[in-house]
């Protein structure tokens, strides 16, 4: 058996499933103590590593971000904590940025070998009495070895996607917990109403540790209300903190919710794990927002007379949020110049893509912006067919699925001009010839597999961001 990464990343691609259809399917934590065990390590381990989980349907993965950085910033300053772990999903640019330490994702040859001493220890077929990890599973055991053993003073994790019986809700007493926003998604896994995600979401409060939210509809904040009391833990809403620096990162309000989020979690975390002996303080804070960072989410990359406005925005609330910032940073950005403003956009999944772009669309009249082109496209990266082994998935141009994009556009803007792309590269390079006279302002939106791929292309050195 090879022992290098990318051998490593081929046996973790080989445990991909099929697409969940129903919730009994999606079932992510049934055999994860018993993996657990064989990999070493019990659930009292996992409380030594002072966990702050987070679930949730929008923001989450930007509120871990916020948390780590805000603890990162503070231990710089006071010493604790020195590290912190930071378990996430889905990758951008390559497998490692799942999982974080300090901010940066672990090297290829850490990931390698915690990988493999997993690997050797999980059995290698399914029995009737025990299953065997599949893609998720598997990376949360690798995610809890490596910060079991590098001994990190905090790991923050994301749930995948509901909450209750998500792989990463194995841990029995986390320091806090929290839920960001909650809206409708993945209902054909977490159930036909709002109510029934919350429920999901809600399923990572644990009794004795402390449960935050962001402010929820009140159906939704009724279910955690409840779920609260029958876990036996306290709940606290948490509004926009309105003492947080003026950053540019802070500027789309859907961030500064989240950091405030993530900003009432590390202060508490360091209340309840120092007895009250560590605050954090306005230095961190301030550092600790301005150091921020979470590709693919609100970026913006500027390329000679082009900027492109990468948010991987994929159903209609989060997308609504994506134009107000697309709107409000083109509208300043663009001041006395007169730029073509384009979206690309591409989205695969059991969502309805004709009404995220029906979304799009009505987001962009409420806020004046008048989009000159529209360019369809697939999650295809490269006109050569090359795909990066540490892509999730592969998803062939369809001619029809883009016809019915257009048809869709063509009946709420009919003046705009339409094209498809077969490839990510190609869409960009029609942006880049429509641009070149005047400039453009290319919003890219629809999927987190699209801005993915963009980012790669856009900035294959990765000179923006660490690796």
């Amino acid at each position: 058996m090879e022992r290098n990464y990318w051998s490593a990343l081929r046996y973790l691609n080989g445990r991909k499933a099929g697409a969940r259809k129903s919730i009994d399917e999606m079932r992510g934590s049934d055999d994860m103590i018993k993996w657990l065990e064989l990999i070493g390590h019990s659930v009292s381990d996992l409380d030594k590593l002072r966990m702050i989980h987070v679930s949730g349907t929008k923001g989450k993965g930007s509120t871990c971000a916020f948390a780590s950085s805000l603890l990162l910033a503070h231990g710089e300053i006071s010493g604790f904590p020195r590290t912190i772990g930071l378990y996430s999903s889905p990758h951008m640019r390559n497998i490692r940025e799942r999982i974080r330490i300090n901010n940066k994702p672990i090297s290829e040859e850490l990931f390698t070998k915690r990988f493999f001493e997993v690997w050797d220890k999980l059995p290698g077929w399914a029995t009737p009495l025990l299953d065997i990890p599949r893609y998720l599973q598997l990376l949360t055991l690798v995610s809890y070895h490596v910060f079991i053993t590098e001994k990190v003073d905090v790991a923050i994790y994301e749930t995948h996607l509901g909450g209750e019986f998500d792989a990463t809700n194995v841990v029995q007493r986390p320091i806090v917990t929290a839920v960001t926003s909650i809206a409708m998604d993945h209902v054909h896994l977490l159930g036909p109403t709002i109510e029934n995600i919350a429920w999901h979401k809600s399923g990572i409060f644990k009794p004795g540790s402390l449960a935050f939210s962001a402010f929820q509809p009140p159906a939704v904040a009724a279910v955690l209300g409840k779920r609260a009391v029958e876990k036996n833990t306290i709940l606290e809403f948490v509004d926009i903190d309105h003492t947080l620096p003026a950053d540019d990162v802070l500027r789309p309000c859907v961030q500064r919710q989240n950091c405030s989020l993530a900003l009432t979690l590390a202060r508490n975390w360091l209340r309840l794990v120092t007895d009250g002996q560590n605050v954090l303080t306005s230095q961190a804070i301030e550092n600790g927002v301005k150091n921020f960072c979470w590709p693919g989410r609100f970026e913006i990359i500027t390329e000679g007379n082009i900027e492109w406005y990468l948010d991987g925005a994929h159903n209609e609330s989060s997308l609504s949020h994506a134009v107000q910032w697309y709107a409000e940073a083109t509208s300043e950005s663009d001041k006395g110049r007169d730029r073509v403003r384009i979206l690309i956009f591409s989205h695969f999944s059991q969502r309805d893509g004709t009404a995220l772009l029906r979304c799009i669309a009505e987001s962009m009249q409420e806020h004046n912006i008048y989009l000159q082109h529209i360019i369809l496209t697939s999650y295809d990266e490269r006109r050569d067919g090359n795909t990066r082994i540490d892509r999730n998935l592969k998803n062939r141009f369809s001619q029809e699925v883009q016809n019915r994009y257009a048809k869709t556009w063509k009946s709420l803007a009919p003046h705009v001009t339409i094209s498809s792309e077969r490839t990510i590269e190609e869409a960009l390079g029609r942006a880049r010839e429509i641009g070149k006279v005047h400039g453009a302002q290319a919003l890219i939106t629809g999927s987190l597999h699209l801005v993915s791929g963009a980012l790669c292309l856009l900035d294959p050195d990765n000179h923006k961001h660490s690796s």
